[in-house]
């Protein structure tokens, strides 16, 4: 009776054992079909997009907004304007100030004229003097002249020297005046370019084709400076994170083959290119030792729509979307008929 007894538990054990020994072997396939496909491996992930925040440059009141959320625009789209009252009364002034400058530069340069044409005169003047005041020297030496006569040709002489330099000095002084008027327009210049480049900056542009996906500000707001404004997503630039274990991950090529499925479109295969491949392993253990556990190392992977595609579908694109992304591994596999484009299912049909 008691060797019954053993005998159906030994047997029961024993059922038990083939049983978990099936379940792990089917386990194990399920993993690596989960990942592995001959000559090529997959993930499950998201749509992504590169996400861009346009901020205010700076601080003051957002006057409009112009796009709802959810809208598509292209770049160069007006999206929002910043209040401009105090900028365009600092342009104005500006502007102002330059014709009070280019005002007074022409009178700047009438003052030149007239010191030009008195210099003019006085270098006549000395030339004669100094004529004179030589002849006389040379007279005073020959005694044919009184001393009263010498002395008055010589300070005639000095005074007309001195007469000279007044005027050469007040051409220079006129020359520095203008040149000091020139810089204080440049000054004005540079000013309303400033302003004028400010208010440029206060009509906030979309830098790429994207959609809306958040107003972070709404009109009337007081916003400081580098402030976001609108939230937008790339639409040029869309792809899928997926993962990968380790012994797949190494095998994979930036530049490799891709497709993406998604959840919601399952009988269509999307043509993209693996551009990343983490350095660094995710999900990485404390301390890895064995080879089960270095199993366990993931890595990120990103395979990227070309802009191209993503434009002649840009209404259709959609962020978190749910799906797998497959990768070729070996250059030479032909992709399953599942992940086969169109152009590709027609040339097999040939």
């Amino acid at each position: 009776m008691i060797r019954r007894e053993m005998k159906k538990i030994i047997i029961v054990m024993l059922i038990l054992c083939v049983g978990a020994l099936g379940f792990y072997a089917v386990k194990s396939y399920m993993e690596n079909a989960k990942y592995n496909r001959k000559g090529f491996a997959s993930g499950n992930g998201r749509l992504e997009a590169t996400e861009i925040s346009v901020a205010a440059k700076l601080a003051g009141r957002l006057e409009k907004v112009y796009v709802e959320e959810g809208a598509l625009v292209r770049k160069g789209d007006k999206l929002a304007l910043m209040q401009l009252n105090v900028l365009e009364a600092e342009l104005a002034q500006a502007k102002a100030q330059k014709l009070e400058c280019e005002a007074q530069l022409g009178v700047k340069e009438s003052e030149l004229t007239a010191a030009q044409a008195t210099l003019k005169q006085k270098q006549s003047s000395f030339a004669g003097a100094e004529k004179r005041f030589k002849r006389h020297a040379e007279l005073k030496k020959q005694n044919t002249i009184s001393t009263q006569e010498y002395e008055n040709a010589e300070t005639n002489y000095l005074t007309s020297q001195a007469e000279l330099a007044a005027a050469a000095a007040g051409v220079k002084q006129s020359e520095a005046e203008i040149e000091a008027a020139k810089a204080n327009i440049k000054v004005a210049d540079a000013k309303i370019a400033r302003v004028q480049a400010d208010i440029d900056d206060s009509l906030l542009n979309s830098p790429c084709r994207g959609r809306v996906q958040y107003r972070v500000a709404e009109p009337g707001e007081v916003l400081q400076s580098g402030a976001g404004v609108i939230n937008l997503v790339d639409m040029h630039d869309v792809y899928m994170t997926f993962f990968l274990p380790e012994t797949l991950a190494g095998k994979v090529k930036i530049g490799a083959a891709a497709r993406i499925v998604l959840d919601a479109l399952p009988e269509v295969a999307i043509p993209a290119t693996i551009s990343y491949v983490s350095s660094v392993a995710q999900f990485t253990p404390k301390t890895v030792e064995t080879k089960e556990e270095r199993q366990k190392l993931m890595f990120r992977i990103k395979a990227k729509i070309a802009p191209e595609l993503l434009e002649k579908y840009v209404d259709y694109i959609k962020t978190g979307l749910p799906g797998e992304a497959w990768v070729q591994l070996d250059p030479n596999a032909q992709w399953p008929e599942f992940l086969m484009l169109k152009s590709e299912r027609e040339q097999n049909v040939k």
